[in-house]
Order: structure tokens, then C-alpha cells, then sequence
């Protein structure tokens, strides 16, 4: 039995290519959203924080 030749230039720049869309998938998967729901997060994430802070105790003491 003879083994399989390869080149392994062509074999490094495969696999580096497979990574990257890897990378880029990923990318895509986290970074990729809709100018809409980045505003309807931000007011989301807004609300909760002056709702959060709407209801905090004032923990001051009175000399």
C-alpha cells in the first residue's frame, strides 16, 4: 500500500483557511445583528438600569 502524497503547503493554507471561516462564522454569529436590535437591547438595557436605580436605598448616616 502506498501512501497518500500531499502537498503541505496546500495542505497548511487549507486549514488555515478553514479556521479563519471558522473565526468568521463565529464572528458573524456575535457581531451580526440588526441596527434595530441594537436599539431595542440598548433602551432594554437602559430601562433596567434607571429602574434599578430608582429603587436603590440611600444608605446615609444622620450625625
Amino acid at each position: 500500500m502506498t501512501a497518500k502524497i500531499i502537498n503541505l503547503n496546500q495542505a497548511r493554507k487549507q486549514r488555515q483557511r478553514t479556521e479563519k471561516e471558522s473565526t468568521a462564522a463565529a464572528n458573524r454569529e456575535k457581531f451580526d445583528r440588526a441596527k434595530g436590535e441594537k436599539q431595542r437591547d440598548k433602551q432594554t438595557s437602559e430601562k433596567s438600569v434607571s429602574h434599578l436605580d430608582a429603587h436603590k436605598l440611600d444608605n446615609k448616616k444622620d450625625d
